[in-house]
């Protein structure tokens, strides 16, 4: 069986006629014909039910043609993947959300570049999720993110779990837990401003999901665009906000940050690879962040 096999097939099954098919495959139709009959004469099974207009698939055939998907999908990431490994040469793509520029990603990057003049770093915003469409498609090299996101492709590691806190005005009946911090418990009937109005998942995901493990439905959650908005509402007294920790240094007026107790209150700071990926600027990364995280005494 070869993967022309496939796309064959998987063309069929999406035109529903064997006519439209070869038409947009660039063959004739008997050979086209021919192909999928020996398909299913390999596979043992019929494919396409007989004298059926619009062409159907069998019951095998849905699954055979779910599976071909996959097989056809995982092929031309890997084939954009090898492509990509096999060119970097003087430049690095780096993705990345842009809550990590409050965190410690900008001492990593420098130092990285101290340390590899010869390569171009070049960074690029984007979610966690999309960061994991990227790589497979060659568009980054590297991710950093703060999702529970999975994919057999993408190797993904924790380097920190983030504790959260909240953001609340200065006068606000709850800064008078500064010093010993509250629990999410206590802000389910506040007015609880959530960012990015985005496509999830991102961080208003996993807010919510917190809250859900915990066994809590807040009152009140809104989502807004993003953490400046988030931070500017609660500054002039609209509602709080939940952050990571290394947002609080974000520089507005009016608001003071209280920590949050709940064990399950963190934000979890990955990067995300391709799986076997054995670059050299890996592990050049790898050893920025040690170093950095060293200097900061984060374990």
């Amino acid at each position: 069986m070869e993967l022309r096999h496939l796309r064959y097939f998987v063309t069929v099954v999406e035109e529903q006629s064997i006519t439209k098919a070869a038409e947009k495959l660039c063959i004739t139709q008997p050979p086209l014909s021919r192909q999928i009959q020996k398909l299913e004469e390999e596979l043992g099974i019929l494919l396409f039910e007989r004298g059926s207009r619009p062409v159907r698939t069998t019951e095998a055939g849905q699954f055979f043609y779910q599976h071909a998907v996959q097989i056809l999908t995982h092929t031309a990431q890997a084939t954009s993947m090898a492509k990509r490994i096999s060119t970097v040469n003087n430049i690095v793509r780096i993705g990345y959300v842009s809550s990590l520029l409050y965190a410690l990603l900008p001492q990593i990057i420098y130092l990285f570049r101290q340390k590899n003049p010869d390569i171009e770093v070049e960074l690029i915003e984007c979610g966690t999720k999309d960061q994991i469409e990227a790589l497979k498609q060659g568009k980054i090299d590297l991710g950093f993110g703060r999702l529970r996101i999975s994919d057999p492709a993408i190797k993904r590691i924790v380097l920190h779990e983030e504790k959260l806190k909240l953001a609340v005005h200065k006068n606000h009946h709850l800064a008078e837990y500064i010093e010993q911090g509250v629990y999410l418990s206590q802000i389910t009937n506040e007015l609880i401003f959530s960012y990015p109005a985005s496509q999830k998942p991102n961080f208003s995901t996993l807010i919510q999901s917190i809250f859900t493990e915990l066994g809590l439905v807040p009152k009140e959650l809104v989502e807004v665009r993003e953490i400046y908005l988030a931070l500017g509402l609660v500054s002039s007294g609209e509602g709080i906000c939940l952050i990571p920790e290394s947002a609080s240094d974000i520089g507005m007026k009016n608001l003071v940050y209280i920590p949050v107790l709940d064990m399950e209150a963190y934000s979890p700071i990955s990067l995300s690879l391709r799986n076997m990926d054995q670059s050299s600027y890996v592990l050049n990364i790898l050893e920025c962040i040690r170093n950095v995280f060293q200097d900061n005494n984060i374990v």
